[in-house]
């Protein structure tokens, strides 16, 4: 091996504990010392599973079966004692955030694994304002974690990986949560990186500004690697031809005079002091979809942890098809708002699909029929699914699964948290066109929105926020069809956008 390759995996295959099925199948891939190299390809192509491979998670954590050989700057995974020798060397980046932090504030969240390096105290305040500074969270030092918005969360989590210093970086979706602004910002991080010669290897759904900075790019599909160059050489092949996520829009004029299912009046909600939401006004009605979009930490997630009771209001009120969402038990708002979070992996615990459905129904409606969990997987084409384990699906059949959770309890609302995080066309065209039955039958949806695109092709009503407050409430199209200008449903033909296949 030569000296100056710092990751290296050969003829690897590995099969998950319980499964039959290879998630990766002889895969040969090599990173360089300050080489970066992208790699991306449908929902459930094995992207997560290479990134787990290469970092030798796989081998000292998960069981399962493993063959081939896993390199790590020229020493073989199962040579290293454990993660912990490995971390020395090697530091990741999940795309759950949350799994990774732990800690009462940020600062000591990125400054926990600086402590451990034997570091002086000035050289560990250098190093501690430096990573903070370029990630864009240092104004984020005193505030605790589990207050932050996702794509802060996913900040942080960079941070504290890139303030170890270690010469190999593996992140997974890094900038799946973040907006425009902290993507650059992350971006030029990595750039400087590679030059000071660490190995990077990112894993991303979405082809953009990681992918444009990368010196290679890697496609991955079924377990397998089907493309390996420059970007420039991998986009021009056929396999990498995709057609942008869009949507034909067929005009559907609804007239409605049904009140609002929710109502949002001069909402505040303080976080230590931290004004997150500042004085917002707010409705939907019953058949809408509104998309709520705005940067890290504006407030999109803050909003509508209100409609489920998840959040109480500091002032201002939130009624929810007429009741209080500030003194109403959650488990009667459960009955109307159903909420689905940006990582499905947080709701899913049961051993089967079937169960996992029917855990949350039996919880708001003892009793309910097997009808109603058969009706829900069929929504969302889980049917054939039902007896499977949920973990070994997909990412886009845990959000599809996620959804069914919800809509099994058919709640007035159902609001989703970044609904297409890490899925590729083919999965958030699947998932738009079940919001958009479900809206058909009148159930209002809310969704946060990372995606313009998303919001655009799919929603009746774009709110964007910012700095806690609304900047732009308006119809995406509007059109006079009946005396008064009314609100536009937009049914859809099924999304376009391909996936990365040789096909």
């Amino acid at each position: 091996m030569s000296p100056e390759t710092a990751l290296s995996l050969k003829d690897v295959s590995y099969t998950y504990p319980g499964s039959e099925t290879p998630a990766l199948k002889r895969i040969n891939l090599t990173v360089a010392k300050g080489e970066i190299v992208f790699v991306t390809g449908p929902t459930g192509a094995g992207k997560t599973t290479l990134a787990l491979a290469a970092s030798g998670i796989l081998y000292h954590d998960y069981g399962g079966t493993l063959k081939g050989q896993v390199s790590i700057l020229g020493r073989n995974v199962r040579d290293y004692r454990d993660m912990s020798e490995i971390g020395r060397h090697l530091g990741v980046v999940f795309d759950d955030a949350d799994a990774q932090l732990i800690f009462t504030t940020v600062e000591e969240e990125v400054a926990s694994g600086l402590e451990n390096l034997g570091l002086s105290r000035d050289e560990m305040r250098r190093r501690l304002q430096e990573v903070m500074e370029s990630t864009g969270i240092t104004a984020l030092a005193d505030r605790a974690p589990h207050t932050l918005s996702g794509g802060q969360k996913q900040r942080v989590a960079i941070a504290a990986t890139l303030a170890l210093g270690t010469e190999i970086l593996i992140l997974d979706e890094p900038t799946a949560e973040l907006d425009t602004e902290a993507t650059a910002a992350v971006s030029t991080v990595l750039q400087r990186l590679a030059r000071e010669g660490t190995a990077v290897l990112v894993v991303e759904q979405k082809i953009g500004e990681l992918a444009a900075i990368a010196d290679r790019m890697i496609i991955i599909e079924d377990g397998t690697i089907v493309a390996d160059g420059t970007p420039g050489q991998v986009m021009r092949n056929e396999r990498a031809s995709s057609t942008p996520l869009t949507g034909n829009r067929r005009m559907i004029p609804r007239c409605s005079d049904a009140s609002p299912i929710i109502s949002v009046h001069g909402l505040v909600h303080r976080y230590d002091g931290i004004e997150a939401v500042a004085g917002i006004d707010f409705e939907v009605s019953p058949g809408e979809i509104v998309a709520v979009v705005g940067e890290n930490g504006s407030g999109k997630t803050t909003l509508i942890k209100h409609f489920n009771g998840l959040l109480r209001p500091t002032d201002g009120s939130v009624i929810v098809a007429g009741l209080d969402a500030a003194t109403t038990p959650i488990s009667e708002l459960a009955r109307h708002v159903g909420l689905v979070f940006q990582n499905p992996d947080t709701m899913l615990f049961a051993d089967t699909v079937e169960e996992e459905v029917a855990f949350g129904l039996e919880n708001i409606y003892p009793g309910a029929s097997g009808e109603r969990i058969e009706a829900a997987l069929h929504e969302v084409g889980l049917l054939h699914r039902r007896t499977v384990y949920p973990r070994s699906l997909s990412r886009g059949e845990r959000q599809r699964l996620a959804i069914a959770c919800v809509i099994a309890m058919k709640p007035d609302v159902i609001v989703l948290d970044e609904p297409t995080t890490g899925l590729d066309a083919r999965e958030s065209g699947r998932v738009m066109e079940i919001l958009e039955r479900l809206r058909e039958e009148g159930h209002a949806i809310v969704m946060v929105t990372h995606d313009m695109r998303v919001g655009a092709t799919c929603a009746d009503r774009i709110v964007r926020l910012k700095q806690g407050k609304i900047v732009q409430d308006g119809e995406t199209y509007q059109e006079d069809t009946c005396p008064r200008l009314c609100s536009m449903s937009h049914g859809r033909a099924p999304f376009t956008g391909s996936t990365l296949s040789p096909n």
